[in-house]
């Protein structure tokens, strides 16, 4: 099994920036492929950004060229640098992971093991 842990996350007025780290233990073979997602209350759990093995980072619309995912293998360590934060950013933070790559990687079944989230709060 592999274990993921979240941290980071914190209460920011608009326009601020958070750094959310997700740490990786256990079996790191099976955290190849990862992610973020997110869940704002009410709503479905979305991609926000995902890493593929060869390095290549894909973004959902609402977060592209405020958002930047990356990932450290020698710390096992992923990350997600927010900018530019907005109200609508609020929501409670996931880290994912697998160990073959799904069809998309922004979607939630392309995923095996979750952290417990980590809540982050915009305020205008």
């Amino acid at each position: 099994q592999v274990q993921l842990v979240e941290s980071g996350g914190g209460s920011v007025q608009a326009g601020g920036s958070l750094r959310l780290s997700c740490a990786v233990s256990g079996d790191t073979y099976r955290s190849n492929y990862m992610a973020w997602f997110r869940q704002a209350p009410g709503k479905e759990r979305e991609g926000v950004a995902a890493v593929d093995n060869d390095g290549s980072t894909y973004y959902a619309d609402s977060v592209k060229g405020r958002f930047t995912i990356s990932k450290d293998n020698a710390k096992f360590t992923l990350y997600l640098q927010m900018n530019s934060l907005k109200p609508e950013d609020t929501a409670m933070y996931y880290c994912a992971a697998n160990r073959w790559r799904g069809r998309s990687l922004l979607l939630e079944r392309s995923y095996g093991s979750w952290g417990r989230g980590t809540q982050v709060t915009v305020s205008s």
